[in-house]
């Protein structure tokens, strides 16, 4: 089922396609939390979010949060979403690190169903939210929720965000066979 908010989640350490070396959640966790998105190299929903996901990955920064990518993705099946090929994407610019989660173990202990999702989690490493980043995955103006970014400034705040569990807009992620 993976990990729904209440949860508290398991850490991770991973391969670092932007930058040098392994990275674990601790690594990654900041004074008042983090945001984890599962994502790939390939979706168009992905494709057509980067600048917002850089906007969010900004934004959860100036808030004192971490935030992290990790592509889960079968790479011998879909080959855009290979190490080699996550590299080349950081290379033109990402301003989180963006790791490989190779044995898909991560994705499956989390629950991770699409790309992109995002799970927001507190300092103590309790989710606090799961889901879209809003209601327009393809379109940023048709966008009429924020449900990512409100739960962000509530968590900044010390509070609960007022929608905790919204369900991801995107491709599913590509289990290996």
């Amino acid at each position: 089922m993976g990990y729904e908010p209440g949860d508290e989640v398991s850490g991770f350490r991973l391969a670092n396609a932007n930058g040098e070396g392994m990275l674990s959640l601790d690594e990654i966790m900041s004074a008042n939390g983090a945001v984890v998105v599962f994502e790939c190299n390939h979706c168009p929903y992905v494709i057509g979010n980067i600048s917002r996901i850089d906007k969010a990955a900004n934004k959860a920064k100036q808030l004192g949060m971490g935030f992290v990518g990790i592509n889960s993705n079968d790479a011998d099946n879909y080959p855009d979403d290979s190490f080699e090929n996550m590299q080349k994407r950081a290379v033109k610019g990402m301003p989180y690190p963006y790791l490989y989660d190779e044995s898909q173990a991560v994705a499956s202990a989390w629950g991770a169903l699409r790309t992109p999702e995002f799970y927001l989690i507190n300092s103590n490493g309790v989710v606090v939210y799961r889901g879209r980043l809003d209601d327009s995955p393809r379109n940023p103006n048709d966008a009429t929720t924020s449900e990512l970014d409100d739960a962000m400034d509530a968590l900044s705040l010390g509070s609960q965000p007022t929608i905790n569990r919204t369900e991801s807009i995107g491709c599913s992620v590509k289990w290996k066979n």
